[in-house]
């Protein structure tokens, strides 16, 4: 999807005469103004916390060989000394391919395989930069951060550079701002330089900073300044279906656990000495009702006690995360934490983060598993609504939330007089719109637009074509269930047959596949590696629908999962 973006000049701090300085960010000329200009009260804080949400930003635990870039120089030397009969070799082969007069099928083949090395330089040069030339590999970044301004709240949003990490720092107005000179409400990106990250790090309580969002730019923009930035920014529909599906899963009901600063201190020193080796790498969350939560750290074994803190919810078998080492990001803001809050989704599934700040709070979402992110359309997309909400209920929706800008969910309810479940199902479709954010700290829906015009399912890509198999499936009725029980750790066995294919599959208490048998090319080349096969996605899909009565009792479902029902 083509974004254009428009920016006048570059974001960063400028000092002012009277010895004070300006935070000055560059909005995006091409959405709807945006303007905030206020003094800020608490800089460190707010340093320490922006420059935790910059981490995150370039955050990227993919996998990466070991850097060879001494070895490859030297055998470019090598290779200098061979240039002369290299040369003459080149030039005669394009002689030979001359007389010939079309591409033999060797030639295919050497092709095929220069645009495979193409692409691998390509990678690696990413890498490269990204070790070497930070400022140029932040230009090709595929999207600027978000910054919305909202009547109580300011809020950032970013994606991390492998698209497994969200993070999003919420400041209050009234409290970290002093009062505002200029205010115009609404949603932009912003230029995120280098040298604002640098200007962050020269924030001082004994010098005065003002917070500003200039908007000159919309009125004085014109073609051939210098200072005026066009682009047309090319944003992969993974990035764009990575957030959707995070603003969808924010705004589930999930398991809130409250974990105190010492054990996370604790459990950050002890995952910053040791590396695991082995597998399994989850941290694992024990809970009972009434007692303080206990992390264990997977495969040390090692416990950390959240005393202090007591978890009030159900309790049934763990639940396990991954890709534990994303949280060394929150290291920054540890020293000016109060509390920290938990959301679970469910094993395998998507956790959010929540670290109190006082007057501000900074959320980190991760995935399931580091290399399982968003765009990969994980477990996520089974505890969506498997049918559309009305459009009456979608547009009562909409007028709700852009006239209040921020609503609870029983107040979109009482307003639309809609049932829960089709107020929930209205308000997770905006969000993979784009239209709509969960704000976990204050339990409210806000109205925020990623982009300036609702996204579709052309803009976002179609959905994986095992999960649209599945769904085909389950309309026209192909599924048969032949036995079922349940299983020895918690959740049932299913047996049955899906599109005339015998299957087994063992759900978990979260409605997560865990292990399955099917006889399709899919599984037997990928198993669920790759996320179940659509036999198998349909045979839990039915149980699902069969034990919540209708595919539109979703909502109750997870309301029972999470204890607030």
């Amino acid at each position: 999807m083509h974004v254009a973006t428009s920016y006048q000049g570059q974001s960063g701090l400028r000092p002012t005469g009277h010895g004070g300085s300006i935070l000055e960010w560059a909005p995006n000329l091409a959405r709807d103004a945006v303007a905030f200009d206020a003094p800020l009260t608490e800089p460190l804080r707010f340093r320490e916390a922006i420059s935790a949400l910059h981490d995150i930003v370039i955050n990227d635990l993919t996998f990466t060989p070991r850097d060879k870039t001494a070895y490859h120089a030297w055998k470019s030397e090598q290779a200098m000394r061979e240039q002369a009969i290299l040369q003459q070799g080149i030039a005669q082969g394009r002689q030979e391919f001359r007389e010939r007069g079309e591409a033999p099928r060797e030639l295919r083949a050497e092709y095929k395989e220069a645009k495979r090395r193409y692409w691998k330089s390509r990678r690696a040069l990413d890498a490269h930069l990204r070790r070497e030339n930070q400022v140029l590999w932040r230009q090709l970044m595929p999207f600027d951060p978000i910054i919305t301004v909202a009547d109580d709240v300011v809020f950032f949003e970013c994606f991390s550079a492998d698209e497994s990490s969200y993070g999003c720092l919420t400041v209050d107005r009234d409290d970290c701002f002093g009062a505002a000179a200029e205010t115009n409400a609404g949603t932009t990106n912003v230029d995120y330089s280098w040298d604002l990250y640098d200007g962050f790090q020269a924030l001082r309580t004994y010098r005065e900073t003002r917070f500003h969002i200039r908007t000159a730019g919309f009125h004085v923009r014109t073609s051939g300044r210098d200072d005026v930035r066009e682009e047309k920014i090319d944003v992969p529909n993974g990035w764009l279906r990575g957030f959707m599906q995070l603003q969808a899963a924010m705004g589930l009901p999930m398991r809130r656990v409250t974990v105190s600063v010492a054990a996370m201190y604790s459990l950050l020193a002890f995952m910053k000495r040791h590396r695991p080796r082995t597998s399994p790498r989850a941290l694992r969350f024990e809970l009972a009702d009434g007692k303080p939560p206990q992390l264990v750290l997977e495969p040390f074994e090692q416990v950390f006690v959240s005393n202090g803190t007591t978890y009030n919810g159900p309790t049934d078998e763990p639940v396990r995360v991954w890709g534990n080492r994303r949280l060394l990001t929150l290291a920054r803001v540890l020293p000016i934490a109060h509390r920290i809050d938990v959301y679970l989704l469910g094993t395998g599934l998507p956790s959010f983060w929540v670290i109190h700040l006082g007057n501000m709070r900074l959320t980190l979402g991760l995935s399931g598993w580091t290399a399982n992110d968003w765009t990969r359309g994980s477990a996520v997309q089974s505890l969506m609504p498997s049918s559309s909400p009305a459009d009456r209920v979608v547009n009562a929706t909409i007028d709700v939330l852009s006239q209040r800008v921020a609503a609870s969910l029983e107040d979109v309810k009482q307003t639309t007089l809609a049932s829960a479940q089709d107020t929930a199902a209205a308000l997770n479709e905006l969000a993979l719109r784009g239209q709509v954010v969960f704000d976990l700290s204050a339990g409210v829906f806000r109205w925020r637009q990623l982009l300036p015009l609702a996204l579709s399912d052309r803009d976002i890509g179609p959905p994986h074509p095992e999960l649209a198999g599945a769904r085909q499936i389950l309309q026209q009725r192909k599924v048969q269930i032949s036995r079922r029980e349940e299983a020895p750790r918690g959740g049932s066995i299913v047996v049955g047959k899906a599109e005339g294919k015998p299957c087994e599959v063992l759900v978990n208490g979260d409605g997560i596949i865990s292990k399955g048998k099917c006889v399709c090319g899919w599984h037997l080349k990928f198993g669920i590696r790759n996320g179940p096969c659509r036999h198998l996605q349909a045979l839990r899909d039915f149980l699902w629908t069969k034990d919540t009565g209708s595919g539109s009792n979703w909502y109750d479902a997870r309301l029972r999962w999470s204890g607030h029902r």
